[in-house]
């Protein structure tokens, strides 16, 4: 499934870029779509395809599309930073150009999308010890 046109306008809106003359739709579609999330119902955007070497992801045809577009938004913002990192501020003939206010903005707009993004989660797996060794890292040392 991709990314509908209300998720694209909704991530135009984030990002202040209601025209297309810097992110075409088919961009923002991209930004959208790196950002999926578990559906509803619990099912996963993919699955693991553990036949292969290396295992290969396979698209579940379970999943409902579900993408994060705070972390989408934060992600552009994070780009609009960058673009503005070489201004600087300074002052000539009496007047004073701030314009290293626009970069601040950029990076607090991040913060903030940042911030409301989806929850992630990390599976650990243990590793078996395939070795004899009885050496642990944080056992005490004997003494000579």
């Amino acid at each position: 499934m991709a990314a509908t046109a209300d998720e694209i306008m909704r991530l135009r809106r984030m990002t202040a870029e209601l025209t297309t003359s810097t992110y075409y739709d088919s961009v923002l579609k991209s930004y959208i779509e790196r950002h999926p999330l578990i559906d509803a119902r619990g099912e996963e955007p993919f699955e693991w395809d553990t036949s292969t070497e290396p295992p290969t992801k396979d698209d579940n045809d379970d999943w409902v599309a579900t993408y994060d577009l705070n972390a989408a938004a934060a992600e552009i913002w994070d780009e609009k930073a960058g673009q503005l990192a070489p201004d600087y501020d300074f002052s000539a003939d009496g007047a004073t150009l701030n314009r290293s206010q626009g970069y601040n903005h950029a990076i607090g707009r991040a913060g903030y999308y940042r911030s409301k993004r989806a929850m992630g989660t990390i599976t650990q797996f243990a590793e078996v010890a395939t070795t004899t060794d009885s050496w642990v890292a944080n056992a005490a040392e004997e003494d000579d």
